[in-house]
């Protein structure tokens, strides 16, 4: 990735982060605060792997007959990624990532099969499912814990791990 490309990235995420306090000093709502915090969260996890080099393609893509959603798709190189990300305000002593449990892993399956099915490629192209835990502890600089693969198309791959 280029310089200009990556001081075009931290100019965006400087604008959404002026318009995310110049609606909270107006006094804006942006609902409930643990999804305000998740939306901050997905918010800055796009960035960050805009800064790695992925392409990102969907942003909380609902296939809206099914429940649930992927908070972000995309790709790397040639390889599809359903990143699920997990947003905290502290550091507890169970990680962010841990809450990504068994029925959340099938909805993202579910939902990642959709998408697939969807795309105008006559096969599908390979897929990975990441955990991107992002930490916006209050005076700290935000951070990412990235769990690239890790989890399967099924759960016994899992378990023979």
């Amino acid at each position: 990735m280029g310089w200009l490309e990556r001081m075009r990235i931290a100019g965006l995420e400087q604008t959404l982060a002026g318009l995310h306090d110049l609606a909270l000093r107006r006094g804006i709502a942006n609902g409930p605060a643990h999804l305000a915090t998740g939306i901050e969260g997905e918010d800055a996890a796009f960035f960050y792997l805009r800064r790695k080099g992925y392409t990102v393609v969907a942003r909380r893509w609902s296939a809206g007959n099914q429940p649930g959603d992927l908070d972000i798709v995309a790709w790397q190189g040639p390889i599809l990624c359903f990143i699920e990300v997990k947003t905290r305000t502290a550091h507890d002593p169970t990680p962010a990532e841990v809450a990504v449990d068994s029925h959340k892993r099938s909805t993202l399956r579910r939902l990642a099969r959709q998408y697939v099915r969807q795309l105008p490629q006559p096969t599908a192209p390979p897929v990975r499912f990441d955990v991107l835990s992002v930490y916006l502890v209050p005076g700290q600089k935000k951070e990412f814990v990235h769990f690239e693969g890790s989890f399967g198309w099924s759960e016994r791959r899992e378990e023979r791990s």
